[in-house]
């Protein structure tokens, strides 16, 4: 008899970065894959991107993801293609709290059953924390 899965939305909130560049340079900057490739074609094997979509490998998994939605200088949002290993969407968002001074969050939605959050939920976590900071220092 099959057993019954159980998936839940979880959400793994990055801690807030600042950034001292205006949201608009933010922006700008990561709302399109392609300005993405100089800093990670060589730390993921086979990427491919365009404004709107990706696709690399990372320890022999494909990842694919899109851009779904852009708000100007305030939200990116990005989803996982659903070839992958789970759902999931994350949110960049950005708030200038003053001129070069930008606030910056990640955060992601992912659809996890039990033991998937038991095995890799603090993982997800540490992995939103550490793309938070990666981001912030390339920008500062």
């Amino acid at each position: 008899m099959a057993e019954l899965q159980i998936y839940k939305m979880e959400k793994y909130e990055s801690k807030q970065q600042q950034i001292r560049r205006s949201a608009e340079q933010i922006y700008s900057a990561l709302s399109s894959f392609n300005n993405l490739t100089p800093m990670l074609q060589d730390r993921v094997e086979e990427w491919q991107a365009d404004d709107d979509v990706c696709s690399f490998k990372v320890k022999g998994i494909t990842a694919r993801l899109r851009m779904v939605e852009r708000e100007p200088n305030k939200t990116i949002k990005i989803q996982g293609d659903e070839s992958g290993p789970m759902d999931f969407t994350f949110w960049l968002q950005l708030k200038e709290v003053a001129p070069y001074d930008t606030r910056m969050r990640i955060v992601l939605h992912a659809e996890l059953n039990m033991m998937m959050r038991m095995m890799i939920g603090k993982k997800l976590q540490g992995a939103v924390d550490q793309m938070a900071e990666a981001i912030a220092s390339a920008m500062n």
